[in-house]
């Protein structure tokens, strides 16, 4: 089955639409106006006087990154955005404000490594609960 493009059709009223709803955007706000690099975590400042930072290894598209890559910031979309052009990453300013430094596969991905981890605690509180007689079984429901 092959599935042909079509031309996207965009009205006026369409156009005007979205347009409105953009300057809706901005007007509401916090926007960004500067944002920077320093020890380890992403420093935003924004329009209405608050700041807020973030760890890079936590946020998508920056971990790993070399601290030279990671100071080149610019701000876009008038100050909807957060754009590294040396790693080819992009955060939305309004989602990063929440606390969300990705897409929901990504923030899925840190919740789960989580569960990996390995450590005396835990190991301890496994045993703890194995020694209580573990898990319940699942009861089937009919």
């Amino acid at each position: 089955m092959t599935i042909e493009s079509q031309p996207l059709a965009l009205t006026l009223e369409a156009f005007d639409r979205a347009t409105q709803r953009g300057r809706n955007l901005l007007s509401r706000g916090p926007l960004a106006v500067a944002a920077h690099y320093r020890d380890g975590r992403i420093h935003v400042e924004l329009n209405n006087g608050c700041a807020f930072e973030f760890p890079v290894d936590q946020a998508q598209g920056l971990t790993g990154a070399d601290e030279a890559d990671l100071q080149v910031i610019e701000i876009e979309a008038s100050g909807l955005g957060l754009h590294w052009p040396r790693l080819n990453a992009d955060l939305y300013v309004p989602n990063l404000i929440k606390g969300i430094l990705g897409t929901k596969r990504w923030m899925a991905s840190i919740g789960a490594a989580g569960g990996r981890v390995k450590s005396a605690a835990k190991a301890e509180a496994a045993r703890a609960n194995g020694a209580k007689g573990g898990r319940p079984k699942r009861q089937a429901t009919a």
